[in-house]
């Protein structure tokens, strides 16, 4: 399929700059797949759709505050920093600074930090070495990092409430440099409701990289090389959902990241196994989905790969129409937007 045929119109002004208030307070745009027709409802009327023994299953990721900020030691000019990974060479990161940047330059990080630019990556990306070479990265971000905001919220510049709200209230396991955003609308109280009807929750993990901002750049989607991502599922947690579909309930995906997580993990008869490793699975229309019978989703953007697999999940021609729906009915998009449930 060529690219062009997942672009819409977006109106600027429609993506979203902060969260709502609360974070149940958002709209619930509803897609039936059978029927082709659309609802438009407030996030708690989700409970509605849902049937007991049903599971709803989240990604548990937590976001890192993994852009660092310092001072080239040669021209004292700002430079940032997004951390990716640790290699065995050194730090994997995106680097944003004035002027050029070269093999051998040192950076003086905030929290008192030095760098050395090692060097650039097949990917464009760098590889820096840090002075002390026992620091812990994950703990340097914890006292010194910031939230890595995408780029299309407040070009990327986090505030306080960022550090709150830029996460899941069921996020725990740290090393994703974006959300898992679907999971934003829910609170510990709502969770409880589901709970409480006979919803179980289950969790998986898919630790979301940087791909997640790359832009597809192929002009056709065929051609375009999907990033890997560390996801994981436990035996247990396998098993208790292919329980919960022995018996007649849904699978409940919150988030494009659950998908990838739990449609890697699926054998040919649908049934999960555990599984401990990175994926690459790319989802485009054609896919023969094993395991997600329910999609809880935000609206993504043009071109992306998300998109791509919703388009997978609904049907080309029923998401781009309701796309078009939720430009003409004004809801907010992408990650601190509205929520979309696929049934």
């Amino acid at each position: 399929m060529r690219l062009d045929r997942f672009d819409y119109f977006l109106p600027k002004e429609q993506i979203a700059q902060h969260p709502t208030p609360r974070r149940d307070e958002s709209r619930l745009f509803v897609v039936d797949r059978a029927t082709g027709r659309f609802y438009h409802e407030n996030f708690p009327a989700l409970k509605k759709y849902l049937r007991p023994r049903d599971a709803l299953v989240v990604n548990d990721a937590r976001v890192l505050p993994a852009r660092l900020v310092g001072r080239r030691t040669l021209t004292g000019g700002r430079w940032e920093g997004l951390f990716l990974g640790q290699r065995s060479d050194g730090w994997e990161m995106l680097c944003k600074t004035r002027g050029r940047i070269a093999d051998g330059e040192t950076i003086a990080v905030d929290g008192g930090l030095e760098l050395m630019l090692v060097r650039r990556t097949e990917l464009g990306h760098w590889i820096l070495a840090p002075k002390d070479a026992a620091v812990d990265p994950t703990a340097l971000m914890q006292s010194a990092g910031k939230t890595p905001l995408p780029p299309y919220i407040r070009g990327g510049v986090a505030d306080e409430r960022d550090s709150e709200r830029y996460q899941t209230v069921y996020a725990e396991r740290p090393g994703s440099v974006a959300a898992p955003t679907a999971g934003f609308h829910f609170t510990p109280e709502f969770l409880q409701e589901l709970e409480t009807y006979g919803v179980a929750r289950e969790r998986v993990t898919l630790d979301v990289g940087i791909g997640t901002f790359l832009p597809v750049k192929a002009g056709r989607v065929e051609n375009h090389r999907m990033h890997e991502e560390r996801c994981e599922i436990t035996a247990e947690t396998a098993d208790r959902l292919n329980n919960v579909r022995g018996k007649g309930g849904r699978i409940v995906a919150v988030g494009t990241t659950t998908v990838r997580t739990l449609e890697t993990a699926a054998g040919s008869d649908g049934r999960l196994q555990p599984f401990s490793d990175s994926t690459s699975i790319f989802i485009t229309p054609g896919w023969k989905f094993q395991a997600v019978d329910v999609l809880i989703t935000n609206f993504h953007l043009p071109r992306s790969t998300l998109l791509m697999l919703v388009c997978a999940f609904a049907g080309y021609d029923l998401t781009m129409d309701a796309y078009r729906e939720a430009v003409k009915r004004d809801y907010r998009f992408f990650s601190y937007g509205d929520a979309m449930l696929i049934v």
